[in-house]
């Protein structure tokens, strides 16, 4: 995993400062905008700007499957995982249509589907094997594994810079994914996976209750071997988890803010913050997910998710949702007037 020693980027006191005053100048009471306030002063500083915007989004999907998904933890086969990239490559999938909606370039990429989908338009094949291996049994991916994995989230993150993007979304697709990510939390967050898992893709209760068996088996088994964070991602994590990981960690050091998911992805924010602490300034916490342990992975990092519509679908689609939110909080700051500006008295 290289590029963990660079620094996380800094955002200017001086550029908050200026961001600070200009929200206090415009004709409001102070604070009445809430959160867009907030928003706004971030992105403010972060383009050292009083005029700030959000035109380029930049939405990568990362596809893998997952060899847990041998255990029976999800109510789909594992082909879907590759039907949904056919989906995604000819616009059918949710967050296609929130692509477009919101103007973003998006890109599909195959880091290791069980069934290979082929050459397909918008799909990047970065194809590092037919999925992970069963951490039931063994670790879920080997060094090498994991580093490929972790490159080709900062390979997503370079291509949406180099696309002038203002913003970043990861997105995923992964039969068995919930269960690789539920597995990552009790470890970083030291819970019992009964705290934890829910239905997924759709388990019904005694299908949730067996999910927890399995996991509880896999970390009793490999607890021993989880000797540093990045262990713990590589014994439970799927490659299209470690592509987040890597993407939100790099993002975070070349200033790039970024908008997180539903339940996957905020467990891949766990990971990034738990590998290199101080990431999570560049984060935005999109939704809260109808997923259980999506709401505690939250709670923990003391994160204020901007909506909560009970979405669970994952694919970027919750924080592709959230975007006209931000842009709507940059617009009020850019061209709200002023006091001065409107002749309206301050009351002072």
């Amino acid at each position: 995993m290289n590029g963990l020693d660079a620094p996380i980027a800094e955002i200017s006191e001086a550029a908050i400062q200026a961001a600070n005053e200009r929200q206090l100048q415009l004709t409001k009471p102070p604070g009445s905008l809430g959160k867009l306030e907030e928003l706004a002063i971030m992105f403010s500083a972060i383009q050292k700007t009083q005029k700030p915007i959000i035109k380029n989004v930049h939405i990568s999907i990362f596809a893998a499957d997952h060899g847990i998904a041998a255990e029976n933890v999800s109510a789909f086969p594992q082909v879907v995982t590759t039907e949904m990239v056919k989906n995604f490559s000819s616009g059918g999938a949710a967050i296609c249509v929130l692509a477009k909606e919101i103007g973003a370039k998006l890109e599909v990429i195959d880091l290791g589907t069980v069934v290979e989908a082929g050459d397909l338009d918008g799909v990047i094949s970065a194809r590092i094997a037919p999925g992970t291996a069963n951490f039931a049994n063994q670790a879920a991916m080997t060094q090498k594994q994991l580093d490929k994995a972790f490159d080709a989230g900062v390979a997503a993150v370079q291509r949406a810079i180099d696309f002038g993007a203002h913003i970043f979304i990861g997105g995923d697709m992964g039969i068995a994914n919930t269960t690789s990510a539920t597995a990552l939390a009790c470890v970083y967050l030291d819970k019992a996976p009964a705290d934890l898992a829910g239905s997924g893709t759709g388990l019904d209760k005694q299908g949730v209750s067996h999910k927890v068996k399995v996991i509880e088996k896999a970390l009793s088994m490999h607890e021993a071997s989880l000797l540093d964070e990045i262990e713990v991602l590589r014994f439970f994590g799927g490659f299209e988890i470690a592509a987040l990981t890597g993407a939100y960690i790099f993002a975070a050091q070349q200033g790039l803010p970024v908008v997180i998911d539903g339940f996957i992805a905020t467990a891949a924010a766990l990971a990034a913050i738990k590998i290199k602490p101080g990431c999570d300034a560049w984060f935005i916490y999109a939704h809260q997910s109808h997923e259980q342990g999506h709401r505690l992975i939250l709670e923990a990092l003391n994160a204020d998710p901007l909506v909560n519509l009970n979405m669970r679908l994952g694919e970027g689609s919750g924080a592709a949702v959230v975007v006209p939110l931000l842009r709507q909080a940059c617009a009020l700051h850019a061209n709200m007037a002023t006091f001065a500006e409107a002749g309206v008295s301050t009351g002072e």
